[in-house]
C-alpha cells in the first residue's frame, strides 16, 4: 500500500490510528502507543492495549472491519503498514519496514530539523543570573546551569522558526571569556538606548503610584540603604490585580536605581522586539534560579505596576532548581568547576591514547569533552530538579553512556567511519557510494538497525519540537520546559549506536556481493551522524572528528 505522501511522525501516525478506532462522535480515545525496547519491536511496532480497547469494543474485541479501515490508512506522515492484528495483548500494528527505511533514508534532511513552526514568534529570554554576578568569582554551579538552560533553549526556540532575544548583556571580562570557554553563545552588547531618560520616566511614574512611597526616617525602624529611592507595596498591588502564582511572602519591595535600568532595559528589548512578531507585542520568560526567584518576582510586579504594555501581562517565570556537590561541604564554584572537569577529561584522555594527547589538535578536543561534559550533566536533568554532582574521578570518563563524552566518542567513531570509507574509495578498494534511490534497503534485516530508524531518526523532529514547547498560555508565573529532551535523545541514540556498531562489521572484505548491505548500512549511519550533529548544535558543540 502507499502512503499519504510527506514527512513521516510519530505523533501523527498515533492520531491517524486512534482515529481510526473512532465510533462515536467527538474526538478519539487516546489508546495505541508506540513501541521502543528492542523486545517488543521484533513483533509490533504500535500497540492498543486489550484494557484501552475494552470500554471501545464489546469484550475487546476489535471488529474486523475497523481492523481493515487500520491496515488501510493513507494518511499524511503515516508510514507504510504491513499489518495489524489482535492479539492477546491488543491490537498490534507493525510497518512495512523496508518501505520505512527507504522513505525515511532518501530524505534524511527532512528528520533533522523540528515537526513545526512558531511562525516568527517573538521571546525574551531574561537570565536574571547574569544580572547579579558582577565577577566571575560569583558565579554559582546554579548560577551556571540557569545559563546554559538558556542558551540551550535560546537555540531550540530558534530552529523552530522564533525570534528570540538575550538579555542582559555581559558586562564582565571574567565572565564572558568563561561563557566563551563553555561556547555559550551570549550578545555581549544589547542596542539600547535612552536608558538613562527611561529611568527618570520610571522614578517619574513611581513617584505617582499610590503603592510606592519615599523612604524617610521613621522611629523604631532599620536605617535603609542609601541606594533605595522608593518603596513599594507590592501585596497591595497584587491583591488588586488578583495575580496568580506569586510568593505570598511578598510584600515591601525596596527599589533602586539599578532596579529602574533592570526595568529599563527590559521595557527597551520589549519594545524593540514588538515589532519584529505578530499581534504587536513579545512573550518574556525570566530563566531564575531558584535562590533568584523570590526577587525576580519582585522585578516582575515592580514593572507590571510601572508599564502597562501587553508584553508585562505576558511575563514567565522558568525557574532552575539547585545544583549541589556530594560529599563537599565547601562550595564549589563554576570556574572550579570548569577547571576539574578540563583537567579530568585531559587525564582520562592521556590514559586512553598516550602520548599523543600532547599533539596541539587535542586542545580543541579537550575543550569540546570538558563542554560536553559539564553541559550534558547540567541539562540531562528537567530543570526543576536538583542535580548532585560527583566530581570525584570516577565518575568522568571518555566511555561512561550517560556522559557527554560519551556522546563526542561516538561522534568521532561515526566520523571514523566515513573517513576510512572514503580513503578505501579513492584506493580503489570500494566503489564510489551509489545516489541513495538505488540502495536496497530490504538488506537491513539487523535488531539494532531497525531500533536505530524507528526509535531514533524517525521521531528526532518531534524531540526538537517538544524541546522548545514552552506553556505561555498556561495560568500562573511559573513555566517548564523539556531543556533535558536533546541531552537524553543523545545519550539514548548513542547507546543503541554503540551496541550495533560494536556487533555489526559495516565495512568488511571487499567483496562485491557484500556492497549493497555495506551501502544500505552506510546510509543508516549517514542518517545516524546527521541526527547527531543536529542534535550537538543545539548545544554548542562542534562534532568530533577523532577522539
Amino acid at each position: 500500500m502507499e502512503t499519504g505522501g510527506g514527512r513521516f511522525g510519530v505523533s501523527e501516525t498515533l492520531g491517524a490510528l486512534n482515529a481510526a478506532l473512532k465510533k462515536e462522535p467527538g474526538p478519539p480515545a487516546s489508546v495505541w502507543f508506540k513501541e521502543s525496547s528492542a523486545r517488543n519491536l521484533r513483533s509490533r511496532d504500535f500497540l492498543a492495549p486489550q484494557a484501552a480497547l475494552r470500554p471501545l469494543f464489546a469484550g475487546g474485541q476489535v471488529p474486523k472491519d475497523i481492523i481493515e479501515d487500520v491496515i488501510s490508512l493513507n494518511c499524511p506522515g503515516v508510514p507504510p503498514l504491513q499489518s495489524c492484528q489482535q492479539t492477546a495483548l491488543g491490537l498490534t500494528v507493525q510497518l512495512q519496514r523496508p518501505a520505512a527505511f527507504q522513505q525515511v533514508l532518501n530524505s534524511l534532511a527532512e528528520f533533522t530539523k523540528p515537526s513545526q513552526s512558531a511562525s516568527a514568534q517573538s521571546i525574551i529570554l531574561n537570565c536574571t543570573p547574569l544580572r547579579s554576578r558582577r565577577s566571575l568569582d560569583m558565579l554559582s554551579l546554579s548560577n551556571l546551569r540557569a545559563i546554559l538552560v538558556t542558551d540551550h533553549l535560546a537555540e531550540v526556540l530558534r530552529l523552530q522558526g522564533m525570534n528570540v532575544h538575550l538579555v542582559p548583556a555581559v558586562p564582565d571580562e571574567g565572565i564572558r571569556k568563561f561563557l566563551h570557554q563553555l561556547r555559550v553563545d551570549w550578545p555581549l552588547e544589547l542596542e539600547t538606548t535612552f536608558i538613562p531618560e527611561d529611568v527618570l520616566a520610571l522614578k517619574q511614574v513611581l513617584s505617582q503610584c499610590p503603592y510606592a512611597t519615599v523612604p524617610g526616617p521613621e522611629p523604631g525602624q532599620t536605617r535603609l540603604a542609601d541606594d533605595v529611592i522608593f518603596k513599594v507595596h507590592l501585596k497591595n498591588f497584587l491583591a488588586q490585580q488578583s495575580l496568580e502564582g506569586y510568593d505570598p511572602n511578598l510584600d515591601v519591595c525596596l527599589v533602586t536605581e539599578e532596579k529602574l535600568r533592570v526595568l529599563a532595559e527590559l521595557r527597551q528589548m520589549a519594545l524593540r522586539c514588538a515589532g519584529t512578531g505578530p499581534g504587536g507585542c513579545c512573550r518574556v520568560v525570566h530563566v531564575v534560579s531558584c535562590e533568584g526567584e523570590f526577587q525576580q518576582q519582585q522585578v516582575d510586579l515592580l514593572w507590571r505596576m510601572l508599564d502597562l504594555g501587553a508584553h508585562t501581562t505576558l511575563q514567565k517565570h522558568l525557574v532552575c532548581g539547585p545544583v549541589k556537590v556530594a560529599n563537599s561541604p565547601p562550595p564549589v564554584g563554576a570556574p572550579q568547576y570548569f577547571q576539574l572537569r578540563r583537567c579530568q577529561m585531559y587525564e582520562a584522555s592521556v590514559m586512553k591514547y598516550g602520548d599523543l594527547v600532547q599533539d596541539d589538535s587535542w586542545t580543541e578536543i579537550i575543550s569540546v569533552l570538558t563542554s560536553a561534559a559539564i553541559r550534558f550533566e547540567m541539562l540531562s536533568t528537567a530543570h526543576q530538579s536538583q542535580i548532585i554532582l560527583d566530581l570525584e574521578d570516577s565518575s568522568i570518563s571518555t566511555k561512561g553512556t550517560k556522559s557527554g563524552a560519551f556522546v563526542m566518542y561516538n561522534c568521532a567513531r561515526l566520523a571514523t567511519l566515513f573517513k576510512t570509507y572514503q580513503q578505501a574509495v579513492e584506493q580503489g578498494a570500494y566503489p564510489a557510494f551509489p545516489p541513495a534511490s538505488e540502495l536496497n534497503f530490504s538488506l537491513l534485516r539487523e535488531e539494532g538497525e531497525w531500533l536505530l530508524l524507528f526509535n531514533h531518526i524517525l521521531p528526532f523532529p518531534e524531540t526538537l519540537s517538544q524541546a522548545a514547547q514552552l506553556p505561555l498560555s498556561r495560568k500562573g508565573i511559573r513555566i517548564t520546559a523539556s531543556t533535558e529532551a536533546v541531552c537524553k535523545f543523545l545519550i539514548h541514540l548513542s547507546m543503541d549506536f554503540s551496541s550495533y556498531y560494536n556487533r555489526v562489521h559495516i565495512l568488511g572484505e571487499p567483496l562485491p556481493h557484500l556492497f549493497s548491505q555495506m551501502f544500505a548500512r552506510l546510509q543508516l549511519m549517514r542518517g545516524v551522524r546527521d541526527v547527531i550533529h543536529r542534535a550537538l548544535a543545539t548545544l554548542h558543540l562542534p562534532p568530533l572528528s577523532q577522539i
